[in-house]
């Protein structure tokens, strides 16, 4: 069998998965400045993205071009599918990834967006017929993120992984839920291992991998090539360096601390605010400030203090000093 062309992408097996509302092109220009082997933005809705509904076409031109970063595209009709493909192949896209793992139910239910998603997986002759429009629109990877199953009774990952390979997916990701757990629980890394065994293609594990220990026994238990890291990367965009390091017996360099934590937030807040303009690049940068500040130990009313302000310009003044309050308290 020729080998798969995301086999390169192996020499950093960390990826950060894709996060609506969170991985963000400052973000994933973030992580991937720390060292990353994938990066996928956030999910795009094909149809949406090809009729350039407003928002929509400005997340999937995210990363057009930038090595090592994957268009996530969703969608139930091969039609939008492989259209939306051919636009972003066009725009420079390095890699295509189908989202067949999103379990949101706007996304999921027919009354939605259209019963793509993980809903895909109730229907795997359709599933196929989008990855094959897919596949056959493009000359660039075209890689698969999704789950276990839709619930208990339906565990069908290996025979989508199975034919998902033979239609031509480079790479499959395998989310260790089913979608009617959604996130609840814990992900069961030991059933992935189905998949692994099905199929030739490079397989990832994702699902609470939040350090390196987590993602050596998801490697252990999945017989996995790599891992995907999510939730676990909130506040944290040097940890996939970190992990990945460890897991190659490398030194792991160190969190940034003091005065190198203060450039990077900094300047994450300030590519926020070019990216978005100031007052929606404040608001949206919010979150990922909470995320700094609580890993930092900044106390309540500080915290309070940068995430309720309006002002870039006072939020940029009171960011150092809330940093060093957790270095301070932890003294």
């Amino acid at each position: 069998m020729t080998p798969s062309p995301c086999r390169t992408l192996l020499s950093k097996p960390v990826f950060l998965a894709p996060l609506a509302g969170i991985t963000d092109l400052p973000f994933r220009n973030l992580v991937s400045r720390f060292g990353a082997g994938l990066v996928v933005s956030e999910m795009v809705a094909s149809q949406e993205m090809v009729q350039a509904k407003p928002g929509v076409r400005e997340r999937a031109e995210l990363g057009f071009g930038i090595e090592n970063t994957a268009v996530q595209l969703a969608g139930r009709e091969a039609h939008w599918m492989a259209e939306a493909a051919r636009k972003v192949a066009a725009n420079g896209a390095r890699i295509i990834d189908i989202n067949m793992g999103c379990p949101a139910k706007k996304v999921t239910s027919a009354s939605g967006t259209g019963a793509s998603g993980s809903a895909l997986m109730k229907d795997l002759d359709h599933a196929l017929s989008l990855i094959e429009a897919v596949v056959g629109a493009v000359d660039i990877p075209v890689t698969l993120k999704t789950r276990l199953g839709w619930d208990d009774r339906l565990m069908n990952a290996p025979e989508l992984a199975r034919r998902a390979e033979g239609a031509g997916i480079a790479m499959i990701t395998i989310h260790g839920r089913t979608r009617c757990q959604f996130y609840k629980g814990r992900a069961d890394w030991a059933a992935i291992r189905a998949v692994k065994d099905a199929v030739e293609i490079p397989v990832i594990a994702n699902g609470d991998i939040v350090d390196a220990g987590s993602a050596r026994d998801a490697l252990r238990l999945s017989g996995g090539d790599g891992v995907m890291i999510g939730r676990g990367a909130q506040g944290r965009p040097w940890l996939l360096s970190q992990v990945a390091a460890e897991l190659a017996g490398q030194p792991v360099p160190k969190a940034p601390e003091a005065g190198d934590l203060v450039d990077i937030v900094t300047g994450h807040y300030d590519e926020m605010l070019r990216f978005y303009g100031e007052e929606l690049g404040n608001r949206v940068a919010r979150k990922h400030m909470g995320w700094y500040l609580d890993d930092a130990g900044t106390g309540p009313a500080l915290r309070k203090r940068v995430l309720t302000s309006r002002d870039p310009g006072e939020v940029l003044r009171l960011l150092p000093e809330a940093l060093r309050d957790g270095e301070r308290a932890a003294a």
